[in-house]
This record gives structure tokens, C-alpha cells and sequence, in this order.
């Protein structure tokens, strides 16, 4: 099987509050190197100590734990692994790496001396080699010598120089102290937050150099924001090399008429205080969203409509009431192409017309379309549905004899009744067969006394159980023979 092409291995897929743990993590190997993902599955159980010396870095999308849980233990074991010589290699952004500096100090800022026999004090860059993505900001928040021995917030431009309260002010939360920053815009004349207004791609707040890793064999990765919107700072990634390009969308809020909506609605300001006040006032003690007047520009909105051309997509999905996912109901309502789509992140139990993705799975974007890989075998995601349930993954294929009606209640897909799921609107039935590691068997039935078991050497057996044991039987996988759109083969529902 080629090498060529940029190969994913899910390492974790599942979110935050998942019974089946392997929270997101994934494996790229492009040109040669492997990277990682951001970091909430369980690495050493998955790549182990050895593998994980091989990888090139590690690249975080936000401080979600969900995607960074096991960030400080990789940090501890390059620093203290004995044939390891390198700090971790931490790809992300200027904002991201700031979080990660204050997340992890408890595990970080002090250990023991080299002989036991004291307690030192370390520094964040003595475990970490931080490598950015994405341009420097022109302006930030410092705080600055008063005099006295006191100190005040400022905003400073690239060069060091304070900033006036005409340009820039300074909103710190009263829940929680978080200082934000507050820009007036010189095209729009108006207030807004630059960290959500602005693409990356603006000069007015971003330095031109966007900081785009160049592999060694000829690859990219950038760091993209202008799609991202999930509340945290975080950052999308695209990995291209001269024929494909895959973009991992990052946790985010995906709706065109949502996004469309934060770019159009002018806002009124929400003052306590005369005009001429506010607009003198440096520091401002309250909730930045009585200042901002517009929320995203023009230029944000337009380069997220476009930020997915020409890409195979691996984009987080959510089902019902999720403020910070797409909601599957508004997969018609993003720029994403179902054919060159894979949803991740997704809930314990989900039906999809969309690809979805599981632990464990590979696969391989070759030019504009995506494989997976299963063995030496490249296979099409090419069923009518897919189904995760309690840790089981299930591909179906339209019969109009089928035995498995698809259901569909309010914008949700499910299986009906065998789920113990709301059915809803009859769709079309299929025949059903279980995913065990990207071969295709017939469902068993809930009171078979059988199950699938995959072996070391790559192969499946049905399990049979009788009082006095078990028995295991060889069984082929239908993948390749089965019919899309149509009933299976012939000799699909055999064993």
C-alpha cells in the first residue's frame, strides 16, 4: 500500500463526559514525521513510551482537558525518560501556549534536584520548546511599574508603547478578574474584541509573519482561527503538502446564518457612564459584551467561508442544545461536504449519514478525497449510515427489505426501537453490520450468545459461549462486496 498522502490515526474521539473515555487525540504522519494532535486519549497506552520518542511534536488546538488531559505528563517524561535529550516540542498559538503556561504550573514549576535533596524551582520553557503557530498579536496587555512599588495594566503596541484609551481599553471581569481587550476599529470605527474580530490573515492586529511550520520533506502546517468559535482561544490546523490538504476544524460552532449573524449585527453599547468618561477611561471594571458593538468583521467571515476549499475535513459534532459544537440539525447550514467530511467528537450514541470517526480507526487523504486503512487495504466510507453505540461502531447499507428502520425525529437520525431510541419519521431500512477494526460483519442479534473478537494477527472470530466454554470461529469481513444503495450480495448474510 503507497505511503503517500497524509495518514490520520484516532487515537480519540470521544468528549469530555463520555463513558467511554479516549477523550480527542489523533496521530498525522506526513513526509516522514508523526505528530500529535492535541493529547486527551490515553498516549502511553495507545503509542507507548517508545513510539512516543519518535514523534516531531505536539500540537494543541485549545486548553480544553478534553484535548490537553495528559500534556503535563508528556512534559514530564521528556524531561525525566533517560534516553530522551530534548524538551517537548509544543506547536500552537501565542494565545494557547500562554494557557497552557498558567494550566500547568501546579505540575510543573517545582520538582526535586538532580540528587534528591532539594526542592527546586523550574521554569515552564525547561520542559517545553515552544514552537509557534499563528502570527504575533501588535497590541497586548502588560502590566507596567507605577512607581511606588505599585504596578497597572497597559495595552502596548509591538514596539512598546502604550497605547491610549482612544485606540484600546482594558475590560476585567468582575466574576472572575480576566483582563480582555477592547479595540477600536480604524475601517468600522467601532468597538470590538480583535482576538474575535480579526483572521489571523489581518494586519491591523496580527504581525504578517504567520508562523507556518515547513516540514522537512516539503509539508506545511498553519494555524487558522477564523473558523474556529468555541469560546476558549483555540486554533484550527491545516496540513498540506503539494497534492492534499486536510484541515482539522477544531472545536467550534459551525452555522453559516450564525456566522453571518456575528459579522452583520451592529450592537449598541451598554455605557454607565457619560460618553466622554468612557472614552477617556484606560481600565474598565465589568462585562465586555456591554462594550463590543460588532463581534466579528467582514474579513473573519469571508475567510471562514473559504477555509475549507478544496480540504478533507475532520470536524467536532454535536447533537442537540450544544452551544459551543455544530449541531448535526446544521450540517446543511456549514460550507462542509459530506463526501469529504469526517465528524469527530461526537456522543456515546449517534446515527449519521456523515462519516463518523472512532478510536483506533486510520485513515489516508490522498489528493481530495479520504481512505481508510484497514491492514494493507484501502476501503471507501461508502454505507448509508453509521452508528456508534456503547463503544460499538455499526455501518448500514440501504435494503428496502432490510431489517433496521432509520429514523428520523426532529433533525436527529436513530435506529428505533432496539436502541431504546424516540424513532420519529420512517426514512429508509438497511442491513446492519459491525465495524471490528474496519471489517464488516452482520450485527448480532441482543440475544445471541456470541460476539465478534479480534485476534493479535488482525483477524476475526465469532465467539460462541456454552456452559462448558466457548468456541471461536473464523469469520470473513463483507467490506468490498456489499452493495451501496442496494441489498447486500448474495452471500452477505452468511457467515
Amino acid at each position: 500500500m503507497t505511503t503517500d498522502g497524509i495518514r490520520v490515526r484516532v487515537l480519540g474521539d470521544y468528549g469530555p463526559f463520555s463513558s467511554m473515555g479516549k477523550s480527542i487525540g489523533y496521530e498525522v504522519s506526513i513526509g516522514g514525521s508523526s505528530f500529535l494532535v492535541d493529547c486527551g486519549s490515553p498516549l502511553f497506552q495507545q503509542i507507548g513510551g517508545h513510539g512516543l520518542k519518535n514523534i516531531r511534536g505536539l500540537i494543541i488546538t485549545h486548553c480544553h482537558d478534553d484535548h490537553k488531559r495528559w500534556f503535563t505528563d508528556l512534559s514530564l517524561f521528556n524531561r525525566y525518560a533517560p534516553d530522551i535529550q530534548h524538551k517537548l516540542p509544543v506547536f500552537t498559538s501565542e494565545a494557547i501556549n500562554e494557557g497552557l503556561l498558567v494550566s500547568s504550573g501546579p505540575a510543573l514549576n517545582s520538582s526535586l534536584s538532580d540528587d534528591s535533596k532539594m526542592v527546586v524551582d523550574l521554569a515552564y520553557d525547561d520542559y517545553i520548546d515552544f514552537r509557534m503557530l499563528g502570527p504575533r498579536a501588535k497590541f497586548r496587555i502588560v502590566r507596567q511599574d507605577s512607581g511606588a512599588g505599585g504596578s497597572l495594566l497597559a495595552v502596548v503596541d509591538a514596539q512598546g508603547t502604550t497605547v491610549g484609551p482612544e485606540r484600546a481599553k482594558i475590560i476585567i471581569n468582575t466574576k472572575n478578574g480576566t483582563p480582555r481587550l477592547l479595540f477600536k476599529d480604524p475601517e468600522y470605527h467601532e468597538w470590538i474584541e480583535p482576538e474575535q474580530f480579526y483572521p489571523f490573515s489581518s494586519t491591523t492586529f496580527y504581525e504578517e509573519d504567520q508562523n507556518i511550520y515547513h516540514g522537512p520533506t516539503g509539508y506545511t502546517i498553519e494555524a487558522i482561527n477564523a473558523p474556529v468559535w468555541h469560546g476558549v482561544p483555540g486554533i484550527g490546523l491545516r496540513f498540506k503538502t503539494a497534492t492534499e490538504s486536510l484541515v482539522f476544524s477544531g472545536d467550534t460552532a459551525h452555522d453559516i446564518e450564525l456566522w453571518q449573524a456575528l459579522h452583520t449585527e451592529k450592537r449598541a453599547q451598554r455605557l454607565n457612564c457619560p460618553r466622554s468618561e468612557f472614552e477617556a477611561t484606560p481600565v474598565i471594571y465589568g462585562d465586555i459584551n456591554d462594550f463590543i458593538e460588532r463581534v466579528w468583521g467582514s474579513e473573519r467571515y469571508h475567510e471562514a467561508l473559504a477555509a475549507f476549499d478544496d480540504a478533507v475535513v475532520i470536524h467536532d459534532i454535536a447533537t442537540r442544545k450544544s452551544v459551543v459544537h455544530t449541531d448535526y440539525r446544521r450540517l446543511e447550514h456549514t460550507v462542509l461536504k459530506k463526501e469529504r467530511t469526517i465528524l469527530t467528537h461526537s456522543p456515546n450514541t449517534m446515527t449519521s449519514e456523515w462519516p463518523l470517526s472512532k478510536a483506533e480507526k486510520t485513515f489516508l487523504i490522498q489528493g481530495d478525497t479520504f481512505s481508510e486503512v484497514v491492514g494493507e487495504e484501502l476501503f471507501p466510507m461508502d454505507a448509508a449510515v453509521y452508528h456508534k453505540q456503547a463503544g460499538r461502531y455499526y455501518v448500514g447499507y440501504r435494503n428496502r427489505n432490510g431489517s433496521t428502520t432509520v429514523y428520523e425525529n426532529e433533525g436527529i437520525l436513530n435506529l428505533g426501537g432496539e436502541w431504546c431510541w424516540e424513532n420519529g419519521t420512517e426514512l429508509y431500512t438497511v442491513d446492519l453490520y459491525e465495524d471490528v477494526g474496519g471489517k464488516y460483519l452482520p450485527k448480532l442479534g441482543d440475544s445471541d450468545i456470541s460476539s465478534y473478537v479480534e485476534r493479535a494477527d488482525g483477524r476475526v472470530e465469532r465467539v460462541t459461549y456454552h456452559k462448558d466454554g466457548s468456541l471461536g470461529t473464523v469469520v470473513e469481513s463483507l467490506r468490498g462486496r456489499l452493495l451501496v444503495g442496494c441489498a447486500a450480495t448474495s452471500d452477505a448474510g452468511g457467515l
